[in-house]
């Protein structure tokens, strides 16, 4: 019977008991549940009578025909099991340990996504940065060999050596490109994501992934996303491909991951036990259970004290890292002290951590590109603002607040000097002083530091402040080569002063005046003979070839911008410009200048003098 029918009956039954026996004993049992009534002896059956059909038609009722329970051993026999494969099947500990969401998957109740059709995404075009954005042209890759691009991208391991050689290949990483001919959309995404970690660029890795409806991840994308999240401490951020996808994966981490998420989805008591085995089981680090133990148990009612101990800890990991920063938990100073460049570019941009600990990585990320000179000015600021900071960090702040506000143009140059902290300055402190640098109006009586004053300008792309120094530099002078770089056009320079500054220069194997030559040649803006002449001198070759050199060149012939900055970008790779050498300046230099990137080609021209 039906539930409808069963309830509909009851009420019946129920109005008609009330209504005739009032006084009679009321059952407790809905219908059914009573001692049965002695069933009617059923009229016997012809044994041969054929079955007449039931009388049809607007005038006639219907009488539909009685449904017989078989008897007893006269039902079909079930279905053998022999050859049956059973050992798929979870055992009674597996089916114990598994969360809500893994019984419905298992028993094909969960669905693979969560979306609906109409709100799913296309993989048409993935990216942030639409080109109204500053983006570059969608369809800019589309006719490119998949091959070419997957090189590209998968050799790029390493943050650049230039600054606006990292700016540039974020810009283009992070655009809404079209995926090359042949290669999945989805692979195009994984590939850029695993670059931009590689950079340090967490955060725009975690937004291009997040353009992918998590359905469609597959495991290279899910590896890069992973990665995206601890990077910016979005622990939680990863539940939804924890969640609905990657149960195949059996490490450690994923599974304190699918209890984080269980506790976060109401779980709690469950990812306590799943976290508790991982414990006892001694499989992962004691601190970084411990660390996923007090993540988990800030969710829902389900707090827990969990102690954090550090002792015997004598090295940091992303995981560890990511979930100390997210729970608030003070990393020993002894374990912060002695970090790799991964964990200082992360402090400059986490805003949960403290100002002097953000500090300690933001001239890395400054220099690198991460940190724009607005964000770092910014920080310092707040440092300033908060008088309980105190040591080296404070004294900074309060310098660099004098190198914009002094009345007297020399007190701002001095608080400038104690900013950089001598000549052999980070160049992240140039970056923090751009702005304090083009306030200065320009003056023979600055001119001993007008190199670094220009070199500090330009960190923050402030061209047109810094050629207001040309009237100023002396030519053959490091600012004067910065100018000649920076500055737009294509006007040729005097061979004189080219040798003035090959004459003058000290640094280390003439590295400065051999970028000098090779910028010079890319932007077209020396006479190829003079070219040819300063390259021998300084003992260097512009004409020498090899694949990749070749490759950015015809990239450059067909006027592709977003492929010659994934090619400019492999070619930047290094922890230093010691790394770079005058031919690969000379290629990148000048395959900007002609796909129209000319701005970029001119800064990275001039921040290759600079650092160099």
């Amino acid at each position: 019977m039906k539930f409808w029918q069963w309830t509909g009956a009851a009420v019946l039954a129920l109005g008609t008991s009330l209504a005739v026996a009032q006084d009679a004993p009321e059952s407790l049992l809905p219908p059914g549940f009573d001692d049965p009534a002695p069933a009617p002896t059923p009229a016997p059956r012809p044994s041969a009578a054929p079955v007449q059909p039931a009388p049809s038609g607007p005038n006639t009722g219907s009488t539909a025909s009685p449904v017989i329970q078989p008897v007893p051993g006269s039902a079909a026999p079930l279905p053998s099991m022999e050859g049956v494969d059973l050992s798929r099947l979870p055992s009674l500990e597996q089916l114990e340990a598994m969360t809500p969401d893994e019984l419905d998957e298992l028993l094909g109740l969960k669905p693979k996504f969560d979306i609906p059709p109409a709100a799913r995404r296309s993989l048409e075009r993935v990216g942030v940065l639409a080109p109204s954005e500053g983006g570059l042209p969608t369809g800019s890759l589309a006719n490119q060999p998949a091959s070419l691009v997957r090189a590209a991208l998968a050799g790029t391991k390493s943050p650049m050596v230039s600054r606006w050689g990292h700016i540039l290949l974020r810009r283009s990483l992070a655009s809404r490109l079209e995926a090359p001919a042949g290669m999945n959309p989805v692979e195009f995404a994984a590939l850029r994501a695993k670059v931009l970690n590689a950079m340090g660029e967490h955060a725009v890795a975690r937004a291009i992934v997040q353009d992918v409806d998590t359905s469609n991840w597959d495991e290279s994308l899910t590896d890069a996303a992973l990665n995206a999240y601890i990077g910016t401490a979005d622990v939680t951020g990863a539940c939804p491909i924890v969640r609905l996808g990657g149960s195949d994966r059996d490490d450690q981490q994923w599974t304190m991951l699918q209890a984080i998420c269980g506790a976060y989805a109401g779980e709690g008591t469950q990812a306590g036990r799943q976290l508790d085995r991982i414990l006892g089981a001694g499989k992962s680090p004691r601190i970084d259970v411990l660390l996923a133990q007090r993540f988990a148990g800030a969710a829902g009612r389900g707090r827990r004290a969990v102690q954090i101990e550090w002792e015997g800890v004598d090295e940091l990991n992303p995981w560890r890292f990511a979930l100390a920063n997210a729970v608030g938990e003070e990393i020993p100073e002894s374990l912060r002290n002695d970090v790799t460049p991964y964990y200082q570019r992360i402090w400059a941009v986490s805003p949960m951590l403290p100002l002097p600990v953000r500090a300690q990585g933001a001239d890395r990320a400054a220099r690198e590109g991460i940190l724009s000179s607005a964000a770092i000015v910014s920080l310092y600021s707040q440092i300033y603002a908060d008088d309980s900071i105190t040591g080296d960090v404070a004294f900074t702040a309060s310098r660099l607040r004098e190198a914009y506000v002094a009345p007297d143009p020399a007190d701002r140059l001095a608080a400038m000097r104690d900013v950089w902290g001598g000549s052999e300055a980070d160049y992240g402190r140039y970056v923090l002083t751009a702005y304090a640098a083009a306030r200065l109006t320009p003056s023979e009586s600055f001119a001993d530091d007008a190199g670094v004053l220009i070199a500090s300008m330009l960190a923050a792309g402030l061209d047109r402040d810094a050629a207001a120094w040309g009237n100023t530099v002396e030519a053959g002078s490091l600012g004067w080569a910065q100018l000649t770089l920076a500055r737009p056009g294509r006007g040729q320079i005097a061979r004189g002063a080219i040798d003035s500054f090959i004459d003058d220069d000290n640094s280390t194997d003439q590295r400065k005046s051999r970028f000098l030559v090779a910028a010079l040649a890319g932007l077209g803006r020396a006479d190829s003979g003079d070219i040819s002449d300063f390259a021998g001198r300084l003992e260097m070759s512009l004409s020498r070839q090899n694949r990749w050199s070749r490759t950015i060149s015809q990239a450059a012939e067909v006027e592709n911008q977003a492929l010659v900055a994934m090619l400019a970008g492999l070619g930047m790779q290094g922890d230093s410009w010691e790394r770079m050498t005058p031919l690969h300046l000379y290629h990148i230099v000048s395959a900007l200048n002609r796909v129209g990137l000319e701005a970029e080609a001119r800064m990275i021209a001039a921040e290759a003098v600079a650092r160099g």
